[in-house]
């Protein structure tokens, strides 16, 4: 009884606290109570301590089995992710690897994924049918994985030597691992064996366990059962002591009817792995005895995913039916019908269609109708892909090809079928009659849409595989799908028609070299009979060819853009064949540089390729400026690849979204009609060196010196920078180092760095004329070597002799007299040429270093000024005191200055300075110096606009 009823007499109050024996109650009894239930379920919940080695291992084998998971369905993507981040914890546990070695079971993913990977690699239309994310990942993975296995290369054979024997290995590092840990403390099964393939053993033994698998269930279920009293037995025993020795206490009744985990059952999750294990030795035993059941009796089949669902194929007409126009056509229309609703099947629509006309054949209801259904058989080739920017199938393009021959050949036989757009489908006529056949369709956009499409197929097969040459030699059949409807529009076509088919043409010819043609001109003849015979029997060379055609279009074409890229062709194609003079005046008659930033992008794509090759073509002629102004433009922008439609840069997202990028990714260069880049960059380069170089030597001391070449000037100032110069190896650095010893006259290590073995295979021997283009080359080094030497060292001789230069340069006499005398016209050399003597003397035109210097200051003086003018004109707004602006835009000085009533016009100070009476004019001042018979020097100050100049001759 409670204590707070004991309100009677003591004696009632005594027998009351004498039968419940209530104890007197001390301060923090109840907290105790609660601590110690507390500290029950903190025993329940031991902590454990594990190893670093535990620990890592673990790290392991969670990864590898997520790795093993995205194998199974070949994630590739996942599987690349969990592999780095393998290498990252294999890299955190470098300590524990050293001291403990390799896990077994490391060891054998690696194998087993680099096996993996072979065989995916191997398989190609597994490949195929991935994603892009997927296939990238793969070939990622696979360099990867090859890699990293070389550092493992023993531990790998020896564990494909002898797998049982390495799981052994693994059996045996397990038991040492669970020893080693606290026996009881460790999650579920240790890291190595949760990676550990079945033994060979027990799956020998699975097919005899089969015909026991009743009883193995129900001793199985029977064993957990008794495990699971036992664990109930021994919690009661465990609660029951508890309850003896918190007799008294209320709260500790709920703790003896609590289940408590005994220490062997303390990680459920080694008991949930044991009934996986168990439960899919079973599932391997039921598949292995279904096996058997199959071959017994083999009337079994293995379904998958539920019953298939057999679809009949519709019956094109009901039993009985007359064939005949009327029900063709209709039928026809049905199909048409469904075309492009969702759900509609579209390779079952293209068999409708097949079988569609061989009924008409078989019907002979005649030509016209098998013609509309071919027209739509072809439409719905092409509408087989949704997407604009997929290609074609490899199935669906060689039926496109076959079926786009089969109709020319029904138009070609029967010269009474008329088609055409502009026939309405109304007035078709498809029955046979006495009138000709009239069908709406327009062959001309088929093969249009053809040539797209083979476009298309080129853009998206990797150019380094023999795919790429397989489908590249479908472009003879193209070709000639395009010359026989050539053929067909000449006779039947209209004019507008026939300059498309022949742009069409144009476009498969202008890129080619003819090398025949080439061998013709030469005088070349084949080795064997059979080869002149081979060359007598072909046509006419790809010259007249595109003569003939761009000829036409010129003359009948009505629209500009046809026009254009015909003779954006035509030049091409000159300059490809060295035909300089005629590409060069068609380029300047046409006037397209005008104008050509109006021009769709693919033009302009085109432009940009002529170009490149006319400068090309201008190098191998050995017209250097020509070549370097031609390629400037290109090189210039740091962005010939994507102008020439090669490829595209990275940029960021600002610039360019991702419709952009595949939109430009459809105006991509098929890669056999690539300019090769290195080849380009070498042109130009080499031709900014033949310019640069002697351009730098005379004009070494000028102020105002430009540069021709910025990108030359770049790669310059790169060499410059480095601090250890070894043997030049990339083709800039070739031409670096040739260019440094251009400076110094030295043309024969010029000559070396230019033309070598290693030039040669990068550049020179892609030339179709390769010793005519090296020839020319040593030439042009050796000449320009020369008048670098006159400029950089005529300052040191008072005379040279002409026959020590051709034998320094190995040049002929006439042809250095022939360079000396351009040079001194055109006054970059102070010089004259002694003829008796056969000496050139030079003459002493260099300013002293006192006149360097005042001419210096008088060029600051000037800048002065002019800058004192602008700052005080922004105050002002207008320019004030010493300059006035006439109507031409110069500066004049107000009161000093008038015009002089010579002809040649100019100003002239009364009273300070007057003009020469030389012929080239100028300012001279009466008192400074004057230029004599001989050659001496003079002070020349010539006033332009801005204030005064002092132009400084840089031949000095």
């Amino acid at each position: 009884m409670s204590r707070f009823f004991a309100t009677g007499s003591d004696s009632e109050s005594e027998e009351s606290s004498s039968a419940d024996e209530i104890t007197p109650k001390a301060t923090g009894t109840t907290f105790n109570k609660q601590a110690l239930l507390l500290s029950d379920d903190e025993e329940d919940t031991k902590r454990v301590v594990r190893s670093a080695k535990d620990k890592r291992f673990e790290e392991f084998t969670n990864i590898i089995k997520t790795i093993r998971n995205a194998m199974k369905i070949r994630d590739m993507s996942k599987c690349l992710e969990e592999f780095e981040q393998l290498y990252r914890a294999f890299l955190k546990s470098k300590t524990i690897m050293d001291k403990e070695g390799v896990p077994q079971f490391y060891i054998r993913l690696l194998a087993d994924l680099e096996d993996y990977l072979n065989q995916l690699w191997e398989d190609k239309e597994g490949k195929k049918k991935m994603n892009k994310n997927n296939a990238k990942a793969l070939s990622t993975l696979r360099q990867k994985i090859r890699k990293y296995n070389k550092d493992f290369e023993t531990e790998i054979a020896s564990y494909k030597e002898n797998p049982e024997q390495s799981a052994e290995e693994e059996e045996k590092d397990d038991i040492g691992s669970a020893s080693s840990s606290k026996s009881d403390d460790d999650e579920g099964v240790t890291a190595k064996s949760l990676m550990k393939k079945k033994p060979q053993e027990e799956e020998k033994k699975a097919p005899e366990a089969s015909k026991f698998l009743k009883g193995a269930a129900d001793e199985e279920s029977e064993s957990e059962d008794d495990e699971e009293s036992e664990d109930w037995g021994s919690d009661s025993v465990d609660s029951g002591g508890e309850s003896e020795d918190n007799e008294g206490a209320a709260a500790s009744l709920a703790v003896v009817f609590l289940k408590k985990a005994q220490d062997g059952d303390k990680h459920p999750e080694r008991k949930k792995d044991d009934r996986r294990k168990r439960h899919k030795k079973m599932e391997q035993v039921d598949e292995e005895a279904d096996e058997e059941g199959e071959g017994e009796e083999g009337g079994w089949e293995k379904v998958k995913g539920g019953v298939p669902l057999v679809k009949e194929k519709p019956k094109m007409f009901a039993k009985g039916t007359e064939i005949n126009n009327a029900v063709v056509i209709k039928k026809l229309n049905e199909i048409l019908q469904a075309r492009g609703k969702k759900g509609t099947d579209r390779s079952a629509q293209i068999e409708l269609l097949h079988a569609l006309a061989g009924i008409s054949n078989e019907n002979n209801l005649g030509e016209g109708i098998l013609v509309k259904i071919k027209f739509n058989i072809i439409a719905s080739l092409y509408d087989y892909n949704t997407n604009l920017a997929a290609f074609m199938k490899a199935e669906m393009w060689k039926k496109c090809l076959e079926c786009i021959d089969e109709l020319l050949d029904i138009l070609f036989e029967n010269s009474n079928i008329f088609i055409g757009e502009n026939i309405a489908e109304d007035s078709e006529n498809l029955a046979i009659s006495d009138q000709p056949f009239r069908v709406r369709g327009c062959i001309l956009t088929l093969v249009e849409r053809m040539d797209e499409e083979f476009t298309k197929i080129m853009q998206n097969t990797d150019p380094h595989s023999q795919e790429y040459v397989d489908n590249l030699k479908d472009e003879g059949r193209v070709c000639g799908i395009i010359d026989r409807l050539l053929q067909y529009l000449e006779s039947k076509g209209s004019t507008e028609e026939v300059c498309r088919v022949y742009l069409r043409r144009i476009m498969h010819t202008y890129y080619k070299f003819d090398y025949k043609a080439h061998r013709r001109s030469l005088g070349l003849q084949g080795e064997t009979k059979s080869e002149q015979d081979q060359e007598e029997s072909e046509g006419e060379d790809s010259a007249i060819i595109m003569d003939r055609l761009c000829k036409f279009i010129y003359a009948k074409d009505r629209t500009d853009r046809i026009r254009t890229c015909a003779i954006l062709c035509h030049i091409y194609h000159h300059a490809l064949h060295s035909r300089w003079y005629q590409a060069r005046d068609l380029m300047l008659m046409s006037h397209l540089q005008d104008n050509i930033q109006h021009a769709d992008p693919p033009v302009q794509i085109l432009y940009n390729r002529t170009m490149v090759q006319l400068g090309i073509c201008a190098f191998r002629q050995g017209m250097i400026k020509d070549a370097h102004n031609a390629l400037l433009d290109i090189q210039s922008s740091g962005r010939a690849k994507e102008l020439l439609g090669q490829g595209l840069l990275m940029r960021n997202m600002q610039e360019r979204n991702a419709e952009q990028e595949k939109i430009e990714k459809r105006r991509q260069v098929p890669f056999h009609m690539h300019i090769n880049l290195e080849l380009l960059e070498c042109v130009y380069l080499v031709s900014a060196m033949l310019l640069e170089i002697p351009y730098m030597a005379a004009h070494e001391f000028d102020a105002r010196r430009r540069m021709i070449s910025k990108q030359f000037h770049h790669q310059l100032r790169v060499g410059e920078r480095q601090p250890l110069l070894g043997p030049p190896e990339s083709m800039r650095e070739h031409v670096v180092a040739a260019s440094k010893a251009m400076k110094m006259g030295d043309w024969k290590t010029c000559h070396s760095f230019i033309i070598n073995e290693k030039m040669n295979s990068k550049v020179w021997d892609l030339f179709p004329e390769t010793q005519r283009v090296r020839e020319m080359l040593v030439r042009k080094i050796q000449e320009e070597s020369l008048r670098t030497y006159l400029f950089t060292y005529s300052s040191v001789y008072d005379s040279l002799s002409m026959e020590t230069l051709s034998e320094m340069f190995e040049l002929e006499l006439p042809t250095v007299h022939s360079i000396i005398s351009k040079m001194i016209i055109n006054e970059e050399l102070m010089a004259s040429l002694d003829q008796p003597t056969q000496t050139v003397v030079m003459h002493r035109t260099e300013p002293t270093s006192l006149q360097n210097m005042t001419l210096q200051l008088a060029e600051k003086l000037g800048g002065l000024v002019e800058n004192n003018e602008r700052v005080f004109d922004l105050k002002q707004g207008v320019y004030g005191g010493y300059f006035n602006r006439d109507q031409k835009g110069g500066y004049q000085q107000k009161q000093n200055y008038q015009r002089a009533p010579d002809q040649r016009g100019g100003y002239q100070q009364k009273q300070g300075y007057q003009r020469a009476p030389d012929q080239r004019g100028g300012y001279q001042q009466k008192q400074g110096y004057q230029r004599d018979q001989k050659g001496g020097y003079q002070q020349r100050q010539n006033y332009q606009r801005g204030g005064y100049r002092n132009q400084n001759q840089s031949s000095y």
